[in-house]
Formats: C-alpha cells, structure tokens, sequence
C-alpha cells in the first residue's frame, strides 16, 4: 500500500509540473516539450537518481496513445495523396539512415560496424511532437503538417523492425546468441516484411472489426472505453504474435479514425476527441518530461566527442534522405517544394521510439552504455537546438505567413474589443457613482467614435474580403452553439431536465455544430496552396 501510495504522489506531482509549464510556455517563445525536458533536466540536477525510464514503460504505456490519437485522425485522402512519399521516407529512408549514420560512427569512434547499425536503427526514427505543435500554433500549410506527422507514425514501426534485425546481426557477430544460427541476409529481409505487413495486418483486422461494433453502439462513454482498448489491444496483440506493435496500431487507428466515426453520433464524437487529445497531451508531456528526468548530464559531458560523431551522422543521414529522396520523387509524384524540404530536414527530431530502444539494448552488446550515452545526446541536441530554432526557419522561409487581411482583422477585432470593454468598466464605474454625469457622457461618447469607426472599417474589410466575412459567421455559429451546449449541461446540473431529453437536446446541437465544421472544411481552399506556389528561399532553381 505504502508503494502505491508513493507511485500516486510521483504521478500527480508530474502531472502538476506538465500543467505549471503548459502554462508558463504560453508567455514564452519556446516549444513545450522542450520546457519539459529543460525543467526535467533542472529536477534531475538537484535530485539526480530518483526515476528509471525502462524501454517498456515508453513503448507498451506511452506509445500507443500517441501513436493512436496520431493516426486517428488521418484523413484516407490524404494518405492517398501522399502516400508514396510518406513510405519512401519510412522504409528506404530508414534503411539509409541506419546505414549512414552506422558507418559515420563506426569511422568517427572505436564502436564495431555492427554495433554502429544497431546505433543508426534505434535512432532512425524521427519525433516531430515539439516542431508540429508550434506548426498548428502558427497556421503552417496542412500538407506540411501531414508529411512531417505521417513520416514519423510509419517509421516508428519500421525503425523499431530494422533494430531487432540489426540487433540479432550484431549479437551473432558477437557470438553472444550461441543457440541461433548466424545472421542471414535473405532472412532478415523475410523477417522485416513478416513483421511489417504482420503488423498492419492486424491493425487493419481489428481496427474494422471494432469499426463495425462501435457502429452497433450509441454510448459514448461504452465506444471510447472500446477505442482505448483498441489501442493498447491492438498494440500487445501484434507484439504477442512478434510482429510490429507500432504499425499495427497505426493501422487500427487509421481504419478506426475513417470508419468508427461514420457509425458514431456527434455527441460520441466530440467526446472521443477530446478524450484522445487529452491522452495525447499526457503521454507526450510525461514521455518528455521524463527524458529530462532521466538524462545524466555528467555522463554527456564526458563522452562530447561520440555524441557529436553520432549528432553528424544523424544530420547528413536526414539530408541524404530528404533533399536525396525527395529529388528522385518530384521527377515523377507530385512535387515537394524545397521550401517544405528544408523544414523536414531541421524538423527530422528524436525522441521516444529512439530512447526506449536504447535502454532496452541487451547486456551482450558491447559498448552499450556509449550507444545510450550517444541517444540521449542526439535527443536532447534535436530537442534544444533544433526544435527552439524551428520557428526562425519558418519565418525566413515565409511559410505560414498570414495574409495581410487576416491580421487587419484580427488587429481591429481586437481594438474594438478593448474600446467595448473600456465603455462596460466605465459604465459600471458611473453606475457607482465614482464618476460625474458630465465625465461619463465625455468618455462614453469618445468611445463610441471609436467603436463607431472601428466597426466601419470592420465592414469596408469584410466588403473587400468575402471570405473573412464568411469565416467570422462560421466561427459565431460556432460560438453560439457552445454556448448552448454548456447551457443544456447547466440545467441537467440542476436538475430542470432529465438525462434522456439532455441526450436528445445535446444530439441536435452536436449535428449543428458538425454542419458548421463541415461547411468550414468545404468553404476552406486549400491550405498549402499558396505556400506550394511561393518562391524557395535560398534557391533560384525549381521546387
């Protein structure tokens, strides 16, 4: 009881450090999960030893929420769209990062070549969480978005593949795995479709099956335990039958997130939403907050030299992969501006996938506690130098730049806010007698002016600009149906009406907000088009 009691008291004073930094960050410019690794780091220094950030706790607890909530919300357009690039840079890609940054450390340090691949495979995979928050904070195009996500949902499970294989090829060149028979080329690779299309076999399996049950179900609170168990399900299913966990919950979740919700009702819905965005939130704000909690910086400190061999390789494997490959796709798919290249270059982060398999690297391997030390030097490097420096990139490239009307806009929305809210103080100080009928009538009628113009510049703006009108009625709709949401929950509090007819009431209301948001979407041009056809910074040739 005692231990359960201490593991309770850890859980919420890290969840009070997540919700105390997501706070602070809002007033500062710095991505939040590297707050979270920065103030982790703080902690571990005044009280270093107190966590032990095991492989299973990262993988079997942290990953498929995130992974799930991730691919829940693909879209199969997309994926269509964009699907030959997204598996060119997961498959080829890892394989090349994995052998590039495997032969720079093999070179630049004393580790063996096959240790040195294992090295390359574990770090392979890419964490864009701390670049993609600050993408949807700044408005960048959808299909960015897109790439950068679904690059890091499907080679998270490749990464993991290719380090199993790259792990039994460096034990047999050890002769540490004396009951197997050595490494085999032609093996592994059956070993690494097995896994991969085993992984995404189930997914698919289980994500329609649970599609089809939810279907049958209207209890939101029954359909979103079902997708949680879907989830983790999904997850240790495919890693009983030793295929990849990973793909295959990224399989259910994208079958799930396209099917589930056509069975479901908007009430289900905006719950489940929330509810993984939610689950999202935790797990990623633990999972970072915990690698700065875990990381021994006297230990990085002493081996600077490895970790910069490894930060080297890392940086040219992902410039061979995304400045190489992507040139070899735009000669026949649809075009990758090099704009967009640039950010997938310095936006190619590590983080979880990459720490959680190298703490779970066997005693066997030689130089083991060099390859971890090597880890979490390239995570912590992509975190605090490349993720902090992201937002600079996309200014200077000039991606998700606002269009000038949009911040008029905002600019006089927000001048006739502050005028309305200065007439509402002044009134309640007149109403108090604090002010004079003379002052009142003098201040009162300066701010009408002001409003009075203000609003008229509002309307010459919407007059010129049809679709800032229409976005401002869409996001009024929006607005007012909340509210009456939150209204029909206030009387169900009060009991002035029954949970069957606040059911009822809250379905009609969910409908009409689902209408908003589809005539939001159908309204909306594309969001990356202008950004596709904008000139590259720093180059003069073809995007």
């Amino acid at each position: 009881m005692g231990h359960f009691l201490v593991t309770e008291t850890l859980i919420i004073e890290l969840l009070l450090i997540v919700s105390l930094v997501a706070m602070a960050v809002r007033r500062l410019r710095v991505p939040y999960t590297v707050a979270l690794v920065l103030v982790g780091l703080l902690i571990t220094s005044q009280q270093p030893g107190q966590l032990e950030l095991t492989p299973e706790l990262i993988l079997a607890l942290f990953v498929p929420p995130l992974v799930f909530e991730a691919a829940f919300h693909i879209e199969l357009d997309q994926l269509r769209d964009n699907l030959i690039p997204l598996l060119v840079l997961a498959v080829p890609g890892v394989l090349l990062s994995t052998l590039i940054v495997g032969l720079v450390v093999a070179l630049g340090t004393n580790i063996s070549l096959s240790n040195a691949l294992v090295f390359g495979a574990l770090i392979a995979a890419t964490d864009p969480v701390a670049v993609v928050a600050l993408f949807r904070a700044m408005g960048i195009p959808k299909r960015l978005t897109f790439l950068m996500e679904g690059e890091s949902l499907f080679n998270d499970g490749t990464s993991i593949v290719v380090f199993g294989l790259a792990l039994t090829a460096a034990l047999s060149a050890t002769g540490a795995n004396t009951g197997q028979a050595g490494f085999n080329l032609v093996v592994a690779l059956v070993d690494f479709v097995r896994i991969s299309l085993g992984g995404l076999g189930i997914g698919l399996g289980l994500g329609w099956l649970m599609s089809r049950v939810i279907a049958q179900l209207d209890d939101y609170l029954i359909e979103t335990t079902l997708t949680t168990v879907l989830a983790f399900g999904t997850y240790l299913v495919a890693e009983w039958l030793h295929v990849s966990g990973v793909l295959a919950v990224v399989a259910a979740g994208i079958v799930n997130g396209n099917i589930g919700p056509r069975g479901m009702s908007p009430t289900t819905r905006i719950v489940l939403f929330n509810f993984w965005e939610y689950l999202a939130f935790v797990a990623n704000s633990l999972v970072f907050l915990l690698i700065g909690l875990d990381v021994n910086v006297q230990l990085l400190t002493a081996h600077l030299a490895p970790i910069g061999v490894a930060i080297g390789g890392v940086l040219l494997s992902r410039a061979v992969i995304v400045y190489g490959l992507t040139w070899l796709l735009n000669l026949r798919w649809r075009s990758i501006p090099l704009a967009y290249r640039h950010v997938l270059f310095w936006g190619g982060l590590r983080g979880a996938i990459g720490l959680a398999l190298a703490l779970s690297l066997p005693a066997a391997i030689a130089d083991r506690e060099l390859l971890r030390v090597m880890a979490f030097g390239v995570v912590l490097f992509t975190l605090l130098a490349q993720g902090t420096t992201m937002q600079f990139l996309l200014r200077w490239l000039k991606i998700g730049d606002r269009p000038a009307q949009v911040v008029a806009r905002e600019t006089r929305l927000g001048r006739l806010l502050a005028a309305q809210a200065g007439v509402r103080r002044l009134a309640e100080l007149h109403h108090d007698g604090l002010l004079s009928d003379d002052v009142w009538a003098g201040l009162r009628d300066e701010y009408r002016q002001t409003s009075n113009r203000l609003a008229a510049e509002m309307d010459q703006l919407f007059a010129e600009h049809a679709d800032l009108e229409r976005e401002v009625l869409l996001q009024a709709r929006r607005e007012a149906l909340r509210a009456e949401r939150a209204a029909l929950g206030d009387a169900l509090r009060q009991g002035l009406l029954s949970e069957d007819v606040y059911r009822q009431l809250v379905r009609e209301v969910d409908r009409r907000l689902e209408a908003v948001a589809l005539i939001s979407r159908a309204t909306t041009p594309p969001s990356d088009a202008s950004a596709e056809k904008a000139p590259d910074r720093g180059s003069s040739g073809h995007a």
